[in-house]
Protein backbone atom coordinates (compact mmCIF):
# COMPACT_ATOMS: atom_id res chain seq x y z
CA UNK A 1 0.00 0.00 0.00
CA UNK A 2 2.96 2.48 0.96
CA UNK A 3 4.30 1.51 -2.06
CA UNK A 4 1.33 2.50 -4.13
CA UNK A 5 1.06 5.64 -2.21
CA UNK A 6 4.87 7.06 -3.25
CA UNK A 7 3.77 5.87 -6.62
CA UNK A 8 1.04 8.29 -6.79
CA UNK A 9 2.67 10.62 -4.71
CA UNK A 10 5.65 10.87 -7.34
CA UNK A 11 2.97 11.11 -10.09
CA UNK A 12 1.50 14.06 -9.04
CA UNK A 13 4.56 15.91 -8.23
CA UNK A 14 5.84 14.79 -12.05
CA UNK A 15 2.48 16.10 -12.99
CA UNK A 16 2.57 19.44 -11.30
CA UNK A 17 6.02 20.03 -12.18
CA UNK A 18 5.44 19.76 -16.09
CA UNK A 19 2.62 22.18 -14.96
CA UNK A 20 4.36 25.11 -13.57
CA UNK A 21 5.93 27.11 -16.99
CA UNK A 22 9.71 26.47 -16.26
CA UNK A 23 10.41 25.48 -19.26
CA UNK A 24 7.64 28.33 -21.33
CA UNK A 25 9.11 30.63 -18.89
CA UNK A 26 12.74 30.09 -20.29
CA UNK A 27 11.50 29.76 -23.94
CA UNK A 28 9.68 33.25 -23.53
CA UNK A 29 13.09 34.88 -22.18
CA UNK A 30 14.78 33.59 -25.25
CA UNK A 31 12.67 34.90 -27.37
CA UNK A 32 12.98 38.54 -25.74
CA UNK A 33 16.17 37.99 -26.32
CA UNK A 34 16.27 37.45 -30.06
CA UNK A 35 13.85 39.90 -30.60
CA UNK A 36 16.22 42.45 -29.00
CA UNK A 37 19.05 41.39 -31.26
CA UNK A 38 16.88 42.32 -34.18
CA UNK A 39 16.07 45.79 -32.81
CA UNK A 40 20.19 45.65 -32.20
CA UNK A 41 20.36 44.92 -35.80
CA UNK A 42 17.81 47.69 -37.51
CA UNK A 43 19.68 50.03 -35.16
CA UNK A 44 22.85 48.90 -36.29
CA UNK A 45 21.69 48.86 -40.22
CA UNK A 46 20.96 52.95 -39.46
CA UNK A 47 24.02 53.78 -37.61
CA UNK A 48 26.04 52.53 -40.60
CA UNK A 49 23.83 53.96 -43.27
CA UNK A 50 24.33 57.67 -41.80
CA UNK A 51 27.87 58.73 -42.61
CA UNK A 52 27.20 58.05 -46.55
CA UNK A 53 23.55 59.81 -46.32
CA UNK A 54 25.50 62.59 -44.25
CA UNK A 55 28.42 62.70 -46.89
CA UNK A 56 25.77 63.21 -49.75
CA UNK A 57 24.06 65.88 -47.93
CA UNK A 58 27.39 68.08 -46.81
CA UNK A 59 28.09 68.23 -50.96
CA UNK A 60 25.06 70.18 -51.53
CA UNK A 61 23.89 71.62 -47.97
CA UNK A 62 27.30 72.85 -46.64
CA UNK A 63 25.12 76.20 -45.59
CA UNK A 64 22.96 73.49 -43.23
CA UNK A 65 26.25 72.38 -40.94
CA UNK A 66 24.32 72.94 -37.68
CA UNK A 67 21.88 70.10 -39.07
CA UNK A 68 24.73 67.72 -40.04
CA UNK A 69 26.54 68.50 -36.96
CA UNK A 70 23.63 66.76 -34.68
CA UNK A 71 23.44 63.94 -37.02
CA UNK A 72 26.96 63.45 -36.49
CA UNK A 73 27.08 63.75 -33.04
CA UNK A 74 23.30 62.14 -32.73
CA UNK A 75 25.22 59.29 -34.36
CA UNK A 76 28.14 59.31 -32.00
CA UNK A 77 26.35 59.11 -29.17
CA UNK A 78 24.56 56.13 -30.25
CA UNK A 79 27.89 54.63 -30.69
CA UNK A 80 28.71 55.42 -27.46
CA UNK A 81 26.11 53.38 -24.97
CA UNK A 82 27.19 49.69 -25.03
CA UNK A 83 23.82 48.02 -26.04
CA UNK A 84 24.06 44.14 -24.07
CA UNK A 85 21.73 42.26 -23.16
CA UNK A 86 22.23 42.98 -19.83
CA UNK A 87 20.36 46.54 -20.96
CA UNK A 88 17.14 44.74 -21.15
CA UNK A 89 17.41 43.82 -17.23
CA UNK A 90 18.50 47.32 -16.32
CA UNK A 91 15.73 50.01 -16.96
CA UNK A 92 17.92 52.70 -16.44
CA UNK A 93 20.35 51.84 -18.70
CA UNK A 94 17.64 51.15 -21.11
CA UNK A 95 15.80 54.32 -20.85
CA UNK A 96 19.23 55.86 -21.58
CA UNK A 97 19.41 53.68 -25.07
CA UNK A 98 15.97 54.71 -25.93
CA UNK A 99 16.97 58.10 -25.10
CA UNK A 100 19.96 58.50 -27.37
CA UNK A 101 18.06 56.51 -30.34
CA UNK A 102 15.32 59.43 -29.72
CA UNK A 103 18.17 61.89 -30.47
CA UNK A 104 19.26 60.01 -33.49
CA UNK A 105 15.43 60.12 -34.76
CA UNK A 106 14.93 63.68 -34.51
CA UNK A 107 18.52 64.61 -35.86
CA UNK A 108 17.16 62.77 -38.66
CA UNK A 109 13.84 64.49 -38.96
CA UNK A 110 15.55 67.89 -38.83
CA UNK A 111 17.93 66.42 -41.77
CA UNK A 112 14.82 65.52 -43.90
CA UNK A 113 13.61 69.06 -43.63
CA UNK A 114 16.62 70.00 -45.07
CA UNK A 115 16.12 68.23 -47.99
CA UNK A 116 12.33 69.67 -48.70
CA UNK A 117 14.13 73.04 -48.49
CA UNK A 118 16.62 72.55 -50.88
CA UNK A 119 14.82 70.19 -54.52
CA UNK A 120 18.76 70.09 -56.02
CA UNK A 121 19.53 68.25 -53.30
CA UNK A 122 16.14 66.09 -53.49
CA UNK A 123 16.39 65.38 -57.06
CA UNK A 124 19.98 63.97 -56.75
CA UNK A 125 20.19 60.02 -57.41
CA UNK A 126 22.26 59.47 -54.74
CA UNK A 127 20.84 61.26 -52.16
CA UNK A 128 17.15 59.64 -53.37
CA UNK A 129 18.42 56.20 -52.89
CA UNK A 130 20.16 56.75 -49.48
CA UNK A 131 16.71 58.28 -48.63
CA UNK A 132 14.86 55.86 -49.41
CA UNK A 133 16.94 53.52 -47.64
CA UNK A 134 17.13 55.16 -44.43
CA UNK A 135 12.79 55.19 -44.24
CA UNK A 136 13.09 51.39 -45.17
CA UNK A 137 15.74 51.42 -42.40
CA UNK A 138 13.35 53.71 -40.09
CA UNK A 139 10.05 51.27 -40.95
CA UNK A 140 12.22 47.58 -39.65
CA UNK A 141 13.06 49.73 -36.79
CA UNK A 142 9.71 50.16 -35.71
CA UNK A 143 8.62 46.54 -37.05
CA UNK A 144 11.70 45.42 -34.86
CA UNK A 145 10.36 47.80 -31.65
CA UNK A 146 6.84 45.98 -32.08
CA UNK A 147 7.97 42.57 -32.16
CA UNK A 148 10.01 43.27 -29.42
CA UNK A 149 7.57 44.50 -27.37
CA UNK A 150 5.28 41.69 -28.46
CA UNK A 151 7.96 39.74 -27.20
CA UNK A 152 8.09 41.34 -23.83
CA UNK A 153 4.53 41.37 -23.23
CA UNK A 154 4.80 37.62 -24.00
CA UNK A 155 7.38 37.04 -21.21
CA UNK A 156 5.85 39.62 -18.96
CA UNK A 157 2.41 37.75 -18.81
CA UNK A 158 4.57 34.23 -18.35
CA UNK A 159 6.25 35.31 -15.58
CA UNK A 160 3.18 37.00 -13.75
CA UNK A 161 0.68 34.08 -14.00
CA UNK A 162 -0.18 31.40 -11.63
CA UNK A 163 1.82 28.25 -11.14
CA UNK A 164 4.39 29.65 -13.55
CA UNK A 165 4.94 32.72 -10.70
CA UNK A 166 5.70 30.71 -8.08
CA UNK A 167 7.64 28.66 -9.76
CA UNK A 168 9.64 32.17 -10.99
CA UNK A 169 10.01 33.22 -7.21
CA UNK A 170 11.17 29.85 -5.94
CA UNK A 171 13.48 28.85 -8.79
CA UNK A 172 14.10 31.51 -11.51
CA UNK A 173 13.95 35.09 -10.39
CA UNK A 174 13.21 35.97 -13.54
CA UNK A 175 13.02 40.46 -13.74
CA UNK A 176 9.73 41.65 -16.23
CA UNK A 177 11.36 43.16 -19.21
CA UNK A 178 11.08 46.40 -19.89
CA UNK A 179 8.72 47.54 -23.48
CA UNK A 180 9.81 50.06 -25.73
CA UNK A 181 7.55 53.48 -25.11
CA UNK A 182 6.85 56.29 -26.72
CA UNK A 183 9.01 59.35 -26.50
CA UNK A 184 7.79 61.57 -24.33
CA UNK A 185 5.40 64.70 -26.08
CA UNK A 186 5.38 62.06 -29.43
CA UNK A 187 1.43 62.44 -29.02
CA UNK A 188 1.57 65.54 -30.46
CA UNK A 189 1.94 66.24 -34.09
CA UNK A 190 5.93 67.74 -34.97
CA UNK A 191 5.81 70.98 -36.49
CA UNK A 192 7.83 72.18 -39.44
CA UNK A 193 8.50 75.40 -40.25
CA UNK A 194 10.64 76.82 -42.79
Amino acid sequence: MKKYLLYLLFAVMLLSVSGCGYNTMQANEEAVKAAWGDVESAYQRRSDLIPNLVEVVKAYAKHEKETLTAVTEARAKVGSIQASKNILDDPKAFSQFQQAQGAMSSALSRLMVVVERYPDLKANQNFLDLQHQLEGTENRINVERTRYNKAVETFNTSVRIFPNSLTNSLLLHLKLKEPFKAEEGAEKAPKVQF
